[in-house]
């Protein structure tokens, strides 16, 4: 497969082990850092129409459980849109783009068609 990027943040879990597969099974990538670069509103949309805003949005992380009730009352997707990009630890991850669409997460067997 020719174009693949992770986006995530070097210190997640998930995007260890998703890295180490791609590594070990030989996928080249180029990776994302949240943390260093951020995430435009566009591409926040444009996964949405894909992916849905929900599975997106990290809900069981530290960061959204530490929001203020009020920003997580009523939650819609222009308003996860905001957060995530203000907050980039609320996207779910790794966001793997390639060729043939996205995968979310962690997936060994999602992974396969990568290679």
């Amino acid at each position: 497969m020719a174009d693949v990027t992770v986006f995530g943040i070097p210190n997640c879990d998930t995007v260890k082990k998703a890295r180490k597969w791609l590594d070990a099974n030989d996928v080249s990538y180029e990776f994302h850092d949240y943390k260093k670069k951020g995430i435009d509103e566009k591409t926040l949309i444009s996964w949405s129409k894909v992916l849905g805003w929900e599975a997106l949005l990290n809900k069981r992380g530290t960061t959204f459980r530490k929001l203020d009730e009020t920003l997580k009352q009523d939650i819609d997707e222009g308003r996860a849109i905001a957060l995530m990009q203000e907050h980039t630890s609320m996207i779910k991850r790794p966001v793997i783009q390639h060729d043939a669409g996205f995968l979310l997460g962690f997936d060994e067997e999602a992974y396969e068609a990568l290679k």
